[in-house]
């Protein structure tokens, strides 16, 4: 429908100056709906036609045939042509849309997500970047890449071996089986326990610190304890993915490719891209033209390995991105990551492309801002997180009681069920609405109202949608005559917002931003529930009308539940 709107304008300027637009022309929406259904700017042709863009759309608004196409009327308004569209041509489109997933395009991506240490469980902030980093993976699907998921844990580093000590001292030879705890619960409450210790005893810092040695030098009494004590945190984390719908296609760990990287950095310092400082260090000098200079003149530089030749986290990072490119043949790679940490992947990205892997150009660091509390910044080491678990669980509870008290007739399997789909969604639209770059304040009470911006908003429109349909006498649903619709203004604001859905699921994919989708679909979820509320889509007196009407819902339905998909959020045909 888009193409063929701009292929009748493109056809009306050939009329005006004989040649093709030699600019694109692209579609917008009119600030008001009587203005017309889309227009188009005539900006990019004022060179063109050596005249006012005002001008132009009127000549080309007065050249468009309105017999033989989709075009109904065009008017010149400013710089725009807006043009309303024959109802039939306009909602057949509509009505046939279904958001299908783009043919495959050949482009293999991997999406880098979570990433959480095997010291604690997860927490809010890991939930935001689950909620990006598998939204963004269903985006680019949708694109018709083939994806893979991946998860980098971090299993490894002192911060690890605080809890191991801490347990040490203190477990008595607990474990999550016999105190009932899941496994990164259990875990993680030595590590808020040791951070409580060392604010009384430093000396178990230096414990830590020992142990971490012990275990770089291979010691089989701390590698034991140390397989023991992350195991039981997968096996909550495993159980904490389940809940959030949390899919990944490849398990990175941390203690397995914090050595990768050093024979590229020997290679690199042959090749003369990395170099020695006076301590022995390598570093490598960054751009001057990307990162500029320091004060003296001098170039900024960044430590690949110390003067000792142990690894740092780049030198684990150059390596890692080289096994992920080679082994999963990757034409891309997209690590969602905190904000905190975009002057590292600048710099790894700036190394990667000095070492001449033509794939680094396609790496990209998908930075997002930190989700607070309302007292402020959350801190894992002084367990003052909103654990996820227990978000999800609180949520979910939340709903089944408000469940119980609209519906007595429910079994407990069904609010169960209802209860998961409502809380669940309700989170990660709330995290997903928000342009990854910007803060999250997360609000519980918010996140869960039928009123305004949120999950539960969206999926009751689906579920009205749905109700509508299940009414309605099964002789209906076919043979809808699609010129009926449209006579009213809600109607051609519900087509504008279905047509426009593809390009916005589209663009969200394209910017990484998955708040561009939500933001859409909210605003199809309000227009529908604008239009439900003046129109009947149900008139025993009308059939054909109701047919005709029965279809739009039909779509209205279909959209709302595959993009909302794309969100990882489930639809109900009942709330």
């Amino acid at each position: 429908m888009k193409d063929e709107i701009l292929r009748e304008i493109s056809d009306a300027v050939i009329r005006v100056d004989g040649t093709d637009p030699v600019a694109e022309l692209q579609l917008d929406i009119p600030p008001k709906p009587e203005l017309g259904d889309f227009a188009v700017g005539m900006f990019p042709l004022a060179n063109q036609f050596r005249t006012k863009p005002a001008d132009i759309a009127q000549r080309v608004a007065d050249a468009i045939d309105t017999q033989g196409g989709v075009i109904a009327s065009a008017e010149a308004v400013g710089p725009y042509v807006n043009v309303r569209i024959k109802n039939n041509a306009l909602f057949g489109a509509v009505v046939a849309c279904d958001l299908s997933a783009q043919p495959a395009s050949g482009k293999r991506v991997m999406v880098e997500y979570l990433s959480p240490n095997t010291n604690k469980p997860l927490h809010l902030g890991h939930m935001r970047n689950g909620v990006l980093g598998m939204a963004i993976a269903n985006l680019l699907k949708w694109q018709g890449h083939d994806v893979v998921t991946a998860n980098l844990v971090n299993d490894r580093g002192v911060h690890i071996c605080k809890s191991m000590i801490a347990w040490q001292w203190f477990a008595k030879g607990a474990t999550p089986q016999s105190t009932g705890m899941k496994g990164d619960h259990f875990v993680g409450d030595y590590y808020v326990k040791f951070a409580r210790v060392a604010k009384e005893d430093p000396s178990i810092e230096e414990e830590a610190q020992a142990l971490l040695k012990r275990w770089e030098d291979g010691d089989e009494s701390v590698l034991e304890l140390w397989r023991t004590m992350n195991e039981w945190v997968y096996a909550g984390f495993a159980k904490t993915y389940e809940t959030l719908g949390l899919l990944f296609d490849v398990f990175l760990y941390e203690s397995e490719t914090y050595h990768l990287g050093k024979d590229i950095i020997d290679s690199g310092l042959d090749r003369g891209i990395f170099i020695k400082d006076d301590s022995g260090a390598v570093i490598f000098e960054l751009p001057e033209e990307v990162f500029g200079l320091n004060k003296d003149g001098s170039s900024k530089r960044v430590t690949v390995l110390r003067k000792d030749g142990t690894s740092v986290y780049m030198t684990q990072d150059i390596g890692t991105a080289l096994k992920k490119a080679d082994e999963y043949d990757l034409d891309a790679s997209i690590y969602v990551v905190g904000s905190e940490q975009e002057y590292h992947f600048k710099c790894l990205f700036a190394i990667l492309q000095a070492l001449g892997y033509k794939w680094a150009d396609n790496c990209y660091h998908l930075s997002y801002g930190m989700v607070e509390l309302p007292d402020g910044k959350m801190k894992s080491r002084e367990g003052n997180v909103i654990d996820a678990d227990d978000l999800a669980k609180e949520m979910v509870d939340s709903v089944a009681e408000d469940l119980r008290k609209k519906h007595d007739n429910l079994s407990d399997d069904e609010i169960a069920r209802r209860a998961r789909k409502i809380g669940l969604g309700a989170i990660k639209f709330f995290l997903a609405r928000v342009n990854p770059k910007q803060k999250i304040r997360f609000n519980r009470s918010e996140s869960l109202s039928l009123d305004g911006v949120t999950g539960v908003y969206c999926q009751y429109a689906y579920a009205r949608a749905s109700g509508i349909l299940a009414k309605a006498p099964q002789e209906w649903k076919s043979g809808a005559d699609t010129s009926l619709l449209g006579m009213n203004t809600e109607e051609r604001v519900l087509a504008q917002r279905i047509i426009f859905m593809e390009d916005m699921i589209d663009r969200a994919a394209q910017e990484y931003n998955p708040s561009i989708a939500a933001m859409a679909i909210y605003d199809l979820a309000k227009s529908f529930n604008q239009w439900y509320n003046k129109h009947y889509a149900i008139d025993e007196d009308d059939v054909a009308t109701s047919k005709a009407r029965l279809a739009l819902v039909g779509a209205i339905a279909g959209v709302l539940e595959n993009s909302l998909r794309l969100l990882g959020i489930e639809c109900l045909e009942e709330m």
